[in-house]
């Protein structure tokens, strides 16, 4: 076990590395971009495939997320010679580096989804009790 002055210094290092990691959390860490990349971790796709595989989304949720995820170099975007012109996005090496800890955080929410709901719902009978 760490002593107290152990435990000080790994909480400093902690502080100071969140400094480093709270932005690239930012940007990768909501549930659009997760599930965008999960999509495209396989192959690349066209907007409209995307769209229709996170049942749910907006066109313009979408399409901003690309944008975020283009800008910040985890997908690219490749305008493709037909007609109409369509657009294709694939994930790229960097990208791609983050389909391990996404599968496993994805793994995570369907085995302990069911404990979160049942969790929520005590808890809300808890507070509808007093």
């Amino acid at each position: 076990m760490p002593d107290d002055t152990e435990l000080e210094l790994l909480s400093e290092q902690a502080c100071a590395d969140m400094v480093r990691i709270r932005p690239v959390l930012d940007r990768i860490a909501d549930k659009w971009t997760i599930l965008i990349l999960t999509v495209l971790c396989p192959k690349p796709a066209r907007f409209n495939e995307i769209k229709r595989r996170l049942n749910g989304i907006t066109h313009k949720a979408l399409a901003d997320a690309l944008k975020r995820l283009e800008r910040n170099g985890l997908v690219t975007r490749t305008v493709l010679p037909t007609a109409p012109i369509g657009v294709e996005y694939a994930i790229t090496p960097l990208g791609h580096s983050l389909r391990q800890p996404f599968e496993a955080l994805c793994a995570w929410a369907l085995a302990y989804g069911p404990d979160i709901e049942r969790a929520g719902a005590r808890f809300d009978q808890t507070k509808a009790d007093r």
